[in-house]
């Protein structure tokens, strides 16, 4: 990083749609803009991980409701049909 700051010393106008914001450092925003992606990511990837979780506990209350029902299926008497 000390690198980039010093190889891009420049400032930037930096436009955020209803702000600007003049004279930001390239490696600032750089920075910033890393963070904000990599926070974006951690979020994405928690509420995923939160449906995927949601599921796999619907998942195995389905698997245990069916597997009653097959056992209380296979505990009934045959009936032949005569």
């Amino acid at each position: 990083m000390a690198v980039f700051a010093y190889n891009n010393p420049d400032r930037i106008a930096v436009d955020l749609g209803v702000v600007r914001i003049e004279g930001v450092p390239v490696s600032i925003a750089f920075v910033v803009c890393l963070a904000l992606g990599w926070v974006f990511g951690l979020i994405s990837a928690g509420i995923a991980l939160l449906r995927m979780s949601g599921e796999r506990r619907r998942l195995r209350r389905d698997l245990r409701l069916a597997e009653a029902e097959v056992k209380s299926l296979r505990s009934l008497p045959l009936h032949d049909a005569d």
